[in-house]
């Protein structure tokens, strides 16, 4: 029997492929994080009025929205690419830290403002998680004690 024939109910079904539910989910975390992320770069690089304000109320200068939203758009180009998608991630959890760590400089709100980074990197890797079989055999999050 070779491997296009075998049995597929006897073998875990990840080696196969995805579930539809699990890709469903995951491309939707990627798509409005995403979009979240891809429309914010666009209105700094842009200087929106509404970006230039919130920049200069957390105490940056306006100056640097262009360069900021550039750096964003960067990092969310890395994202979408499926080779580079991983160091996307990681680039924009130290983009989301940053923001963390501007918002709890001023003193805003605790789970409107300092936490919603948090809520945005928890889509973006938990959407590449869902999607993304090599991370999640590199980070599972249960074991299998059958093996043992």
């Amino acid at each position: 029997m070779t491997s296009r024939t075998m049995d597929r109910s006897s073998v875990d079904p990840d080696s196969f492929g995805e579930s539809k539910a699990r890709l469903r989910v995951g491309r939707v975390l990627i798509a409005v994080s995403v979009l979240f992320l891809f429309f914010d770069g666009v209105f700094k690089v842009m200087k929106i009025s509404a970006a230039t304000a919130g920049m200069a109320q957390l105490g940056y200068p306006v100056d640097l929205a262009r360069g900021i939203g550039a750096l964003l758009l960067v990092c969310v180009a890395l994202y979408v690419i499926p080779r580079t998608a991983v160091l996307g991630a990681i680039m924009l959890t130290g983009y989301l830290g940053g923001a963390i760590a501007t918002n709890l400089r001023v003193g805003a709100p605790l789970f409107s403002n300092v936490l919603f980074p948090v809520y945005v990197a928890l889509m973006l890797w938990g959407g590449l998680y869902l999607c993304d079989a090599r991370l999640r055999a590199l980070i599972p999050l249960r074991s299998d004690r059958s093996k043992r």
